[in-house]
């Protein structure tokens, strides 16, 4: 028989929990020897996968370097069941909203897992314009999607992401970690034989827009009015044929038919001298938009030895979005290095530098500085070239060329003029020392930081719509935060039983800063300086840090490999609470059991079969300055603003209890493995703002109320079907289902009151009831009778309910993934789906491209003679019965009603979606081909992101989320700007 040989197999389908085996390799099959995956927990803490009373996945290296995201955290999605990765659909540097297992916090802002960097957390800041999502006539800016720190994170620097995704697994980061936590670990100098390594990883790729609305190009502007002859007619101004029809925004005109009417010329910036034929634009909205393009060169270099490891990274991303004039450049350094300083003492640091800065980045939501205020408005008749100028001649820089409206802005006006700056650097590292005491006793001391500066710039020129005196604004951001940590660790092995104790404590400190500087109006056109404003708006900083000092410990025993227990206590003192409620300890204990080593049931076809159970209670404190009246910066110099918020002296933290359950089973040899959870999280005691009498001298209060309890089931299945020397199959599976139900709220808001938690545009509201959930959508609806025919009133329009109802909640009842992984001999092929069923989502886009008429679905009686419409549905008679309705309406009041902003029902639809999230062909050549080339690794591949979706969403994208100011809201489309479709090549070598 010949020698065996080792070998690693690594398991990792759907970046599910990777499984290390150290295989034999026989003559024509293989044999598993062991499994015992180490993945990294919280504090950094190294553990076997096995010894875990809680789910713990980790996704390897590869699926962040396979596919290029700008965001590394995109690459996560659908790949680990229960996580989603929310973003706003705003441009380039997507800031993501992830949560782990639903949503446990009535404030948006409180469900977002921590991230934890090298064992250090990262207060991943954000720092809004101060501008919601909707802001139409607000005479306001609107919201930039200026990245947080998860944008910042190099994905080839990064070595895997372990995912601790309940209470339990994170309890030792305390109330950071209550919504669980994604610990990342960077890369290391680890390279094979003590030689030195150099590798050189290069991608570009280009980006097109995915989907689009489905926009009509039969009918173009106008107002259904008619000449004197009776016939539905078009004119640009007031002209031979009638009144002037080019000053609306809908599209409720004559039919495309070859027909002439008096239009714009752009040639005399106003109505032509002769009838111009009447005919569609069909590409004056998708041509606007342009091919993007990502190139990203990573370099790095690595070397170990018997005492020393070492790596060094340069990392450059220039990146030019689908919007003409945006996009960014990155610039990443990382360095690493372990050293042995004697046997017993080590020490190991970590650096890493990103430097992010754009000249523009696209504004979204609906005002008129975003370029989908523009898209919405833009007729079918309306030739996007006339808008290229942007200048009126001998206007240059301060009259624009918008000749349908002063309200919308020009687009080219936009994407040059309006420019959203930002130079963003972040510096986070540690440095870590080890030193063991004896075989058992050890200490480890560490310390990291986290420093942002961030600079800002925001420019309006004169004439547009919202500034007609220019506008400029700087800011300037710095948040630092120091996290220090000090570990006592102790192992003692008794014969079978084995015990691990670990004890320690934390500083945690956050100071944050904002400057912020206004110049309403500019003295001159173009001049962007504070010193030209025509009024200067000075707000000085306030006072905004934290501290949060931690002791806590964590005992792990086990019983010959067999059974194991953990047990965790951390106590919490928080600057943002009272004296006398800043202390507060959580517990948390957790088991496994390898039954099939227990009962002896381990044979060749069923390998593995694990037991774990955890329960953990983890306190959540407030956010800083709610205890006391602090008064804000005025606008006008030299004054304050009263707070609108009364504060509570007298706050307690939030507690968050969390029990889950499953097991592990692995058949055919670990060929086949499969892995369920069922959890349950409660959180109550939240603390919550509400409303108060206005006598009090205050609109809002903080309280301690509600309880929101979270219950769902997670599994994954890999398999490998097959597996020979040219040929392997590997296939994942993930699928989770969460729901989520509100037990309590205060007592104001008891019976058939609710709480709303937040409202966005003033139409959609999130409200709280008892026995409803977080995420419920609420709005005016239609009026229906008990047979749920639409009731219309006399003027032939649908009757308007008296009060709003729930409309549908944002979130998914389940989510699935799938991923394929083939192996034929030097060519790997991989793709994955993902999806989710249910959930709703509101389109303020769907709402006012309807109204206008601007979708084919409101061709729907166009024919009418005319142009009217009699809507389906019935009318009130005086005895109280119903019959059908025939009262007959204009085209445009029947659509602008029926899909009128208010009206939630009529705008909200079903959010299921199914995508190729990602796929991946890579051919890597054989070592006696790259060998002459000193290669050692040698790997082309084309690759691809979001290649293919279905869904009945009909804008953009069914994963849309609002964003207002720094808040990401799920289940709003707020100006939503395209999704991006990427086709990319990528070069790998080493040397």
């Amino acid at each position: 028989m010949r020698k065996e040989t080792q070998k690693l197999l690594v398991l990792s389908l759907l970046g599910l929990v990777s499984v290390n085996m150290a295989a034999q390799q026989k003559t024509k099959k293989d044999t598993i020897k062991s499994i015992d995956e180490v993945v990294v927990t919280a504090l950094g803490i190294k553990r076997n996968d096995k010894s875990l009373g809680y789910v713990a996945e980790k996704v390897n290296s590869e699926v962040f370097e396979d596919i290029q995201n700008n965001n590394w955290a995109q690459a996560l999605e659908g790949k680990v069941a229960g996580l989603k990765i929310q973003t706003t659909n705003a441009g380039p540097l997507g800031s993501s909203r992830i949560t782990l297992r639903g949503e446990k916090s009535m404030n948006m802002d409180n469900n977002y897992a921590l991230i934890v960097v090298d064992g250090v957390p990262l207060s991943n800041s954000t720092t809004g314009t101060g501008t919601p999502a909707y802001g139409a006539g607000s005479g306001g800016d609107v919201p930039i999607d200026l990245g947080n720190g998860l944008n910042s994170i190099n994905p080839d620097d990064i070595e895997s992401v372990t995912v601790l995704k309940g209470a339990s697994a994170a309890a030792l980061y305390g109330s950071r970690a209550a919504n669980g936590a994604l610990m990342i670990t960077t890369k290391s100098g680890k390279s094979k034989n003590g030689k030195l390594q150099v590798s050189f990883n290069s991608s570009l790729s280009f980006d097109s827009v995915l989907k689009w609305p489905d926009y009509q190009y039969e009918y173009g502007q106008g107002t259904l009015a008619k000449n004197t002859a009776g016939q539905f007619y078009y004119s640009y101004g007031a002209s031979a044929d009638g009144v002037s029809t080019g000053g609306t925004s809908s599209a409720f005109g004559p039919k495309f038919n070859g027909q002439y009417y008096f239009q714009y010329d752009p040639t005399v910036n106003g109505q032509s001298k002769e009838r111009q034929l009447w005919r569609p634009y069909k590409d004056n909205v998708k041509g606007f938009w342009q091919t993007g393009t990502t190139s990203s060169n990573t370099v790095s270099i690595e070397n170990s030895s018997e005492k020393t490891n070492y790596r060094a990274s340069l990392t450059y991303l220039s990146n030019e979005w689908m919007m003409p004039n945006t996009g960014f450049d990155r610039f990443n350094v990382a360095l690493s290095m372990d050293h042995k300083l004697t046997s017993k003492f080590k020490i190991s640091t970590k650096f890493n530098y990103a430097n992010t800065k754009s000249d523009n980045l696209p504004a979204t939501g609906y005002n008129n500085q975003s370029i989908s205020y523009f898209m919405i408005f833009q007729n079918p008749n309306v030739d996007l070239a006339w808008y290229k100028p942007i200048w009126k001649p001998g206007q240059e820089g301060l009259d624009q060329i918008h000749p349908f409206s002063t309200f919308i802005d020009n687009p080219y006006l936009i994407a040059y003029e309006m420019l959203n700056g930002v130079e963003k650097k972040l510096i986070t590292g540690n440095v870590t020392m080890n030193y063991q005491f004896t075989k058992d006793f050890s200490i480890m001391l560490r310390s990291g930081i986290e420093l942002l500066n961030e600079e800002r710039t925001t420019k309006r020129p004169y004439s547009s719509a919202n500034y007609l005196k220019g506008f400029y604004r700087e800011q300037y951001i710095k948040n630092q935060e120091y996290n220090n940590d000090l570990l006592f660790t102790y192992k003692k092995d008794l014969n079978k039983f084995n015990i691990t104790a670990n004890a320690g404590g934390s500083i945690r400190y956050n100071e944050y800063v904002m400057n912020d500087y206004r110049a309403e109006g500019l003295k001159v056109a173009g001049d962007y300086s504070l010193n030209n404003a025509i009024s200067l708006i000075t707000k000085v900083p306030r006072p905004n840090d934290y501290q949060t000092n931690s002791v806590y410990g964590l005992v792990s025993m086990s019983y010959d490999n067999l059974a194991f227990v953990d047990i965790t206590g951390r106590n919490d003192w928080s600057s943002t609470l009272p004296k006398e409620n800043r202390s507060f300890f959580y517990p948390s204990i957790s088991s496994s059991f390898i039954l099939s080593d227990i009962f002896k049931l381990s044979s060749s076809t069923f390998n593995y079969w694990k037991l774990r159970a955890s329960w953990a209670k983890v306190g959540i404190a407030g956010l800083n300055y709610q205890l006391d009246k602090y008064y804000s910066i005025s606008d006008f110099p030299g004054s304050v603003e009263t707070p609108g918020t009364y504060p509570n002296p007298n706050l307690k933290p939030e507690d968050n209890t969390n029990i889950e359950a499953g097991m592990d089973f692995s058949f055919l040899k670990n060929r086949l493995s499969y892995n369920f959870t069922l959890y349950q999280n409660d959180t109550e005691n939240q603390i919550i703002t509400v409303p108060t009498l206005y006598e009090s001298g205050y609109s809002r209060r903080v309280i301690n109320a509600g309880k929101i309890r979270n219950r769902g089931i997670e599994m994954s299945l890999n398999a490998m079907p097959f597996k020979s020397k040219n040929f392997s199959w590997n296939i994942g599976a993930n699928w989770s289902l969460n729901t989520n139900k509100i037990l309590s709220l205060p007592d104001e808001f008891k019976g058939e009151s609710y709480y709303t938690m937040a409202t966005v545009g003033g139409v959609v509201y999130y409200n709280a009831v008892v026995g409803g959930s977080l995420g419920d959508i609420w709005g005016f609806k239609l009026l229906r009778n008990a047979n749920g025919d639409v009731i219309y009133g006399d003027n032939g329009l649908p009757a308007r309910p008296d009060r709003i109802e729930k409309v549908g909640n944002a979130f998914p009842k389940w989510r699935a993934g799938l991923q394929n992984d083939f192996r034929i001999k030097n060519f790997t092929i991989s793709f994955s789906f993902d999806g989710q069923y249910g959930g709703m989502a509101y389109s303020q886009t769907h709402h006012k491209m309807s109204e206008q008429g601007k979708l084919t679905h409101t061709l729907i009686g166009r024919d009418n003679p005319n142009g009217t419409i009699v809507g389906q549905g019935v009318v009130q008679n005086a005895d109280g019965s119903f019959s059908p309705n025939t009262k007959a309406v204009s085209l445009s009041s029947y659509y602008g009603d029926y899909y009128r902003r208010a009206n939630v029902e009529t705008n909200t639809f079903d959010t299921s979606f199914i995508k190729l999230r990602d796929a991946r062909i890579a051919y890597s050549f054989s070592k006696d081909v790259i060998a002459p080339l000193k290669l050692t690794e040698l790997t082309l591949a084309i690759f691809g992101k979001n290649l293919w979706m279905w869904t009945k969403f009909p804008m953009f994208d069914p994963e849309v989320a609002a964003l207002n100011d720094s808040t990401i809201t799920p289940g709003v489309e707020i100006g939503q700007l395209p999704t991006a479709r990427t086709i990319g090549f990528q070069l790998n070598l080493k040397f």
